[in-house]
């Protein structure tokens, strides 16, 4: 095989941050190349150079054997690069052919040559096992559709090197294997594939060489067959492998939360969201709370904090708080860290030290009496940042410039700070590596033996049985089950999560 593009000791380096330190990498034609690395390692700002969307301070790129130099994304696309973005760049109101072409639409004359440009998609869909009606609305698409129509946007513009950044982050696990197919086609067709993602089972099942870099450098180049997932995880982080588990019995006498008969009844007569809920929750205990995605942990989450109405009864340290605000029962000690980091936690285009206010803006060191405490609010926003490891040039670094994984420790370190009695932890660890995960997981651990009461929702069975004194099923809106961690696997749990156990 000949090598499709070769990254030569790339550096770059941003106000504040070293990106990256000496990144090299080498892709042939026909295979699939992942590039994996903790949040923040310098993953995305490597790809961006290769692709045109940054310029390197040193360091060459060469593509089938020609050093090249980019000025911008079009010159990348000349010498035949594409990349599929995590975050799909699609006209919703335009169809996927509009979407396609735009850019570089076909031209008859003086007018676009629809047809032309339509039996050429259709033709290029059949061949690479992408197909898609062209003349469908995007907004019409789901995700794995909408992705489908990034591949052939690239393929498209002439690409034969794709780069494809955490592909896998927001489809179900069929448009997973739907994607591995296409790839696979891809392969087989002599594309050279980069493929960044943090998800290494499916690194293992899909490459054929790995990359690692850690703190902006390369640091190994491995081919898949070789390694383990646990290998690559501790060559990302430098260490040995950090593990889901809590130590000890630090539950204590005082029930933190107790649910009692809550409900949550639809306006529509179907199935309650959730239905009869009631368990009591001890400071120092972390109840896990597992289920297939769409079974009730979402509205039993709003319940608790008070964002939906509900039947029954909810107390807080032995008083009833179902009158009360949300803000009300955030002041009173209730935290939250949200699923969904970019959407419920932060503002993205707003600096750290401003995030920092958001849930907190009643109380110091946010406000002095009725007024803002900036200086105090920056203070301790470099704190948590320290606290956390949370890896930005300082608290006026704006939240969109963070990594995934930074981004998370913030919230979390933001609310943990507080301490409060009772902290809804929904999805922790979602879209983080290895190393930040191991993070998260510690945090949680100290806030619990300090006496922290934690109701844990995750997706991730191994982090809630290792991290869980009570495991608690949901199915259909209802607690079908309650298990011992200690004694449950995560087959088993998975069983009781479908109904089968």
């Amino acid at each position: 095989m000949s090598v499709a593009v070769e990254l030569r000791h790339i550096s770059k380096r941003f106000p504040g941050v070293l990106a990256n330190k000496d990144v090299s990498m080498s892709v042939e034609t026909g295979t699939v190349h992942a590039l994996v690395g903790e949040n923040g390692a310098g993953k995305s700002t490597v790809m961006k150079i290769l692709y045109g969307m940054q310029r390197p301070d040193s360091g060459e790129i060469l593509v089938n054997g020609r050093a090249v130099h980019f000025k911008n994304p079009n010159d990348a696309i000349d010498a035949s690069i594409g990349m599929v973005h995590q975050h799909f760049m699609l006209a919703d109101n335009f169809t996927v052919l509009e979407n396609i072409i735009l850019g570089s639409e076909p031209k008859k004359g003086v007018t676009i040559d629809f047809a032309a440009a339509r039996e050429k998609i259709v033709a290029m869909a059949a061949q690479y096992g992408l197909e898609i009606d062209p003349d469908v609305l995007v907004e019409a698409l789901g995700v794995g559709q909408r992705q489908r129509v990034e591949i052939l946007k690239v393929l498209y513009r002439g690409a034969r090197i794709l780069i494809f950044d955490e592909p896998t982050a927001v489809l179900v696990p069929q448009e997973v294997d739907d994607l591995f197919n296409a790839l696979e086609g891809l392969r087989e067709q002599g594309m050279a594939i980069i493929f960044i993602s943090h998800k290494l089972d499916e690194v293992l099942r899909v490459a054929d060489d790995v990359t690692v870099v850690r703190q902006g450098s390369t640091v190994a180049e491995v081919k898949s067959k070789d390694v383990t997932a646990r290998q690559l995880a501790e060559l990302m982080v430098g260490s040995e492998l950090p593990q889901p588990s809590t130590q000890g019995v630090t539950r204590r006498d005082l029930v933190a939360l107790s649910l009692n008969d809550v409900s949550i009844l639809t306006s529509t007569g179907g199935r309650d969201l959730i239905s009869h809920i009631s368990f009591n929750l001890h400071a120092g205990e972390v109840v896990g709370i597992a289920g297939v995605e769409g079974n009730g942990q979402a509205e039993l989450v709003e319940a608790i904090l008070g964002l939906r109405d509900y039947t029954g009864s909810i107390s807080f340290n032995g008083s009833a708080i179902d009158h009360l605000s949300v803000a009300h029962r955030h002041d009173l000690g209730i935290g939250f860290i949200p699923e969904d980091r970019q959407r419920q936690g932060l503002m993205m285009n707003s600096p750290l030290w401003e995030n920092r206010i958001l849930g907190h803006q009643r109380s110091k060191p946010v406000m002095r009496g009725f007024i803002l405490d900036k200086k105090a609010t920056i203070t301790d926003t470099a704190r948590i940042m320290a606290e956390f490891d949370v890896r930005a040039p300082g608290p006026h670094t704006l939240a969109t410039a963070l990594s995934g994984g930074n981004q998370q420790k913030f919230i979390v370190g933001r609310e943990i700070s507080k301490a409060p009695a009772l902290l809804v932890a929904s999805h922790p660890t979602r879209g983080v590596d290895v190393g930040a995960q191991g993070a998260i997981w510690e945090e949680l651990r100290r806030a619990r033996e300090k006496g922290m009461a934690i109701v844990l929702i995750s997706a991730d069975l191994e982090e809630l049985i290792g991290m869980s004194d009570r495991l608690l099923v949901m199915l259909r809106g209802a607690v079908t089950a309650e298990l011992d961690p200690a004694k449950t696997t995560p087959e088993q749990l998975g069983s009781a999560m479908t109904g089968a156990a």
